[in-house]
């Protein structure tokens, strides 16, 4: 029986959108897939000549700060008002307060292609977008005194104050590298998956597999940790490249040696297993990268930042997805074999995306093409097997 939900006093009518409105992880999973299916092939289709709608003023921004702040945006809502209600036992977001919330990012993603919208008008929403989230996690970690969890209001804080950046930076408010302005908010992204895989990978695969020897790595988490705040402090400073590549560098290492400890070599078998280790990998290698490609000139400091993004923002994010739609609408954690294709095909991307400038710098577009449709593939491939589930009452019975 799907539950009535009462928010704000008005009570939302038992259905689909009340189920779809139950948790943060349904509407803002389903419109981040949908964004990474579209957004993806209309920036390969603007950088080849053609788009098929008309493109923002300047598309390289617009793909440099809506795959961070608007698609890792809405995952990191989603994952966020899923998890907390659960870490403090106090409600977060439903019904139509979730509904406003997810509309404020929808308008931010649409205003930039309205002529007429000026461009100050999409920057304000996307910033009340972060400060709306902002809000909606602090007050239960807040009054649920969960202080093990105040360094993710203190992170989405921070996303406000790097989106707001961004689009201070893009019309000319405020004066800095473009590179190291988008750069800062990348940098959040990796702070936020440096905490939170130190949290989940080990404890996930020591569950799955009961395997001996798995122990989580409390002291290189630390110091994983503190040198990406290093990254993210210079990098919002827009500091020389040179200076960040120390603590890229290290934090880069330190993910290499903490990851020996969380028994990857028993997640093969696993799909949800072995996607969280090769995204952790993915991370760590693209912390190293970056940290050489100061000192190495036919290096790309994008093939740095790619193994970061596609490799393991892109692969950890779907993974999540993937997890928490099925242990938050009760169904067993266990994929499909066309949901471990579609983590293989964003692995593929990734690889594609980060060694095809190198091998075959003279066929790029082409490249990016076949990156870009790997990727757009595998979240095709999400919201067909758990789309439905996003707007099914939960298997067990529960609310949420």
């Amino acid at each position: 029986m799907t539950p009535r939900l009462f928010t704000l006093g008005r009570e939302l009518p038992p259905g689909g959108a009340a189920v779809f409105l139950a948790s943060g992880f349904r509407p803002f999973f389903f419109m981040a897939a949908l964004y990474a299916v579209v957004g993806v092939p209309f920036w390969v289709a603007t950088l080849a000549g053609f788009p098929p709608w008309p493109a923002p003023a300047n598309a390289l921004d617009w793909h440099a700060h809506e795959m961070i702040f608007g698609y890792v945006g809405a995952v990191l809502a989603g994952f966020l008002l899923t998890a907390i209600r659960k870490w403090t036992s106090h409600p977060t977001l439903e019904g139509w307060p979730l509904a406003a919330l997810c509309l404020v990012w929808l308008a931010a993603r649409v205003l930039p292609f309205i002529p007429f919208a000026p461009s100050t008008l999409g920057a304000l929403v996307d910033v009340c977008f972060w400060c709306g989230l902002l809000a909606a996690c602090a007050r239960p970690i807040v009054r649920g005194r969960n202080r093990r969890n105040y360094g993710f209001i203190a992170l989405l804080a921070a996303f406000a104050l790097a989106a707001a950046s961004s689009h201070a930076n893009r019309l000319g408010y405020l004066h800095g590298d473009f590179w190291g302005v988008r750069q800062c908010g990348v940098d959040l992204v990796c702070i936020a998956i440096v905490v939170v895989s130190g949290r989940i990978v080990p404890s996930f695969t020591r569950n799955a597999t009961r395997a001996p020897g798995i122990s989580e790595t409390p002291r290189l988490d630390r110091v994983a940790t503190v040198a990406m705040v290093t990254v993210a402090l210079l990098d919002a400073f827009s500091a020389p490249a040179r200076w960040s590549a120390l603590p890229a560098g290290l934090a880069g290492v330190v993910l290499f040696a903490r990851a020996r400890c969380w028994g990857p070599r028993h997640t093969l078998r696993d799909p949800l297993l072995w996607s969280l280790h090769l995204a952790h990998g993915w991370l760590a290698l693209g912390l190293v990268l970056r940290a050489l490609a100061p000192w190495v000139p036919s290096l790309p400091a994008s093939i740095a930042l790619h193994a970061v993004t596609v490799g393991g923002i892109g692969l950890l994010t779907l993974s999540m997805m993937t997890r928490v739609t099925l242990g938050h609408t009760g169904r067993m954690l266990a994929v499909v074999p066309s949901m471990g294709v579609a983590l293989g095909l964003l692995s593929a991307a990734a690889l594609l995306r980060v060694g095809g400038p190198v091998v075959a710098a003279n066929h790029l577009l082409l490249v990016l093409a076949a990156a870009g449709g790997l990727w757009s593939a595998s979240f095709v491939v999400y919201l067909v097997v758990h789309g439905p589930a996003l707007f099914s009452p939960r298997a067990d019975g529960q609310p949420g």
